[in-house]
């Protein structure tokens, strides 16, 4: 064998050698996306699971509040007037059932807002303290039930109302939300605490504090995950499925504040939203909030 030949097959053999470690680095880049594949198709699998959970669960929601409020108004009508206190239950009953079921309405109503991409701020100037004043009075049925002991803690009172720019619908929404978990998940005969204030550094804090079920540290990774319910039901938009937060989150992002959350299991949780305040007006009327304001503000 000449010295030609002798150098010819050492560079044929370092090729094949070249080659084979191209094929092999290809296989591996091969096993790793069929791998990537595999984990997104079962993510997929578990979403659709999810998703058709989460629509048995609002079918639930649903359908089991209509099927009450139709059965306790017949039994209504066949009341004969010497059982006034009978239909006042029913009457309570029926208002609690319709109650729940436009809270969860409104839920749903926002998460398709949510997913078609359509929501965008309405900003007015909120009366912050007639806000949460409505809301423990429209839950206030629901916290007599459990026997809780509302708290609205106002830092540094000077006496003056709390006058706030923001969208008091997403607001009232995000609030809602918390205060109704709040009760759901607290337990009997304790307090249910909403400590607010206008910071030094010109945002809105409100804390919803409860002494109920807590949340694990674990489970505070996937509260907010719309299609998720934990074990606890903490994350119920009332006693079914897990959309509430999810929609807090988005709202809270929106409006460029945070929501942050310190709990520990069957000690209590304490869900805070931190809001700046809005530059711009651009609506002049807070419904929620009961105020008109006009121009520069002006309060009629």
């Amino acid at each position: 064998m000449n010295q030609e030949s002798l150098i010819t097959d050492e560079i044929l053999l370092e090729e094949l050698k070249k080659r084979i470690v191209r094929y092999k680095t290809a296989l591996d880049d091969l096993n790793s996306l069929n791998k990537q594949l595999i984990e997104v198709n079962q993510k997929l699998s578990e979403s659709e699971a999810m998703k058709s959970h989460f629509i048995s669960n609002i079918t639930n929601e649903i359908i089991n509040p209509f099927t009450s409020i139709l059965g306790l108004a017949k039994s209504i009508t066949e009341c004969n007037d010497e059982s006034p206190e009978r239909m006042k239950k029913m009457a309570a009953m029926i208002h609690r059932e319709a109650f729940n079921l436009d809270f969860q309405f409104k839920n749903i109503f926002a998460a398709a807002e949510i997913e078609a991409g359509q929501i965008q701020p309405t900003i007015s100037v909120v009366n912050i303290d007639e806000l949460l004043s409505g809301l423990i009075e429209q839950y206030s049925r629901e916290i007599q039930l459990k026997r809780l002991k509302p708290i609205l803690d106002k830092v540094g009172d000077d006496g003056q109302p709390l006058l706030f720019k923001t969208d008091s619908e997403k607001l009232t929404v995000i609030l809602s939300n918390l205060i109704n978990n709040a009760i759901n998940f607290n337990r009997a005969d304790k307090t249910l605490t909403i400590r607010y204030q206008r910071t030094d550094d010109n945002y809105l804090k409100i804390s919803i504090i409860d002494e109920g079920l807590g949340i694990s540290q674990e489970n505070q990774k996937i509260i907010y995950d719309r299609f998720r319910r934990l074990d606890n039901g903490i994350n119920s938009i009332n006693r079914g499925h897990g959309l509430g937060l999810s929609i807090n989150k988005a709202y809270t992002d929106l409006l460029e504040g945070k929501l942050d959350v310190e709990s520990k299991e069957n000690v209590g949780s304490s869900f805070t939203v931190t809001l700046p305040e809005a530059q711009v007006l651009n609506n002049d009327y807070s419904e929620e909030g009961n105020e008109v304001f006009f121009g520069d503000e002006e309060i009629f």
